[in-house]
């Protein structure tokens, strides 16, 4: 395909053939080779760390070095820490008493054992340090309370592996004008030196021979009055169940031998009677608790508690008591259970089952 030029110097019209424009594009429509390759040097830059970064995580996955733990029982704590930083183990210290005031300081335990096997820097070294005896010297325990002493001593040595000061008993007992249960005498004297395990032996108040109180007056109270009214005094104590008269409060003590504000001497059992309800609650029970506790030298702390089906735990009742046959009235649901201890510690527990209504029981029974 042509075109027509007119040419105005000679007046004449040319024809002339169609050029190829395709030949005329620019050359800045086309990639110069620098870009290429700078484009293909960062790919490969990039590549590279993405492997470096590979080969960094995977030698960090697999550890430090694998090293065997020092063996520093019975090191001073010092000299036993020196030795786990110069391996790059870092330990993790808990203090406990010993029985020996010589090696307080040093290393009892360690875990792992020594020879084990671990991974520097990435594993923690539990150490045992001994902070020596918790006492030195025995104390001074006269005119304290045997029972405050026990428990004392049990909380001293709950940690050590091994007690420095326990009881003997039985302990020996006196007549003192002290409260029953007042250490009079003790053995080994106060002060000595503790250099292991020694026993101490106690002279115990039994309380004042033949000494006279006043029977509290509890005919006319609710049961669970009664129950304060016996706690507070301290008096020794027999309780019975009989159905009430006419016109007679039930759950209520309606007799009592010996009588009230009479003289008696200590620990003289007060026989006491409760009236029984004619009528209870569904699935419910009255009745009375009975257990017969070994006979204590002085009066002991015993507390009667219910554990209801519900899950709830009550205390019922709490007093010193001599010992013999202990009874407690109670009124609780069925499936309920009774437990009774002595110095906080459990001695007997019963479930409460249905009973027949008191008309058609024999009294023994209740």
């Amino acid at each position: 395909m042509g075109y027509i030029r007119f040419d105005p110097n000679t007046a004449t019209v040319q024809q002339e053939s169609a050029r190829d424009f395709s030949q005329e594009v620019p050359s800045r429509l086309h990639k110069p080779p620098q870009v290429s390759l700078f484009i293909f040097l960062a790919c490969c830059l990039i590549v590279l760390v993405g492997i470096i970064a590979l080969i960094v995580f995977f030698a960090a996955v697999q550890g430090e070095e694998e090293i065997k733990v020092p063996d520093v029982l019975g090191k001073d704590v010092t000299t036993a820490l020196l030795e786990l930083q110069e391996k790059e183990l870092y330990p993790r210290i808990q203090l406990r008493y010993s029985q020996s005031s010589s090696d307080k300081g040093l290393i009892l335990e360690q875990s792992p054992p020594p020879g084990s096997t671990v991974k520097a820097g990435s594993h923690r070294i539990q150490l045992v340090v001994s902070q020596g005896v918790i006492i030195s010297k025995v104390e001074d325990y006269r005119g304290r309370h045997v029972n405050d002493v026990r428990v004392e001593l049990q909380m001293l040595f709950t940690s050590a592996s091994k007690t420095l000061l326990s009881l003997q008993e039985p302990f020996m007992y006196e007549y003192s004008s002290e409260v029953p249960g007042t250490i009079l005498q003790q053995h080994p004297e106060p002060g000595t030196s503790i250099t292991g395990p020694l026993t101490l032996e106690f002279v115990v108040s039994r309380g004042p021979e033949n000494a006279m109180i006043v029977i509290p007056t509890l005919v006319g109270l609710s049961v669970n009055a009664a129950l304060e009214e016996i706690s507070r005094s301290g008096i020794n104590f027999t309780f019975s169940l009989r159905r009430a008269l006419r016109n007679e409060p039930v759950e209520t003590v309606v007799s009592q031998n010996p009588p009230g504000q009479s003289q008696a001497v200590a620990q003289t059992r007060v026989v006491l009677t409760v009236t029984v309800p004619p009528v209870l609650g569904s699935n419910e029970v009255f009745a009375l608790f009975t257990y017969t506790i070994p006979r204590n030298p002085y009066p002991l702390p015993v507390q009667l508690e219910s554990l209801l089906p519900s899950g709830e735990r009550r205390s019922l009742f709490t007093v010193p008591y001599l010992g013999g046959e202990f009874t407690v009235p109670y009124r609780l649901p069925v499936g309920s259970v009774l437990i009774l201890s002595m110095l906080n510690r459990e001695i007997h527990r019963e479930t409460v089952i249905a009973r027949a209504p008191m008309e058609e029981v024999s009294g023994d029974q209740w």
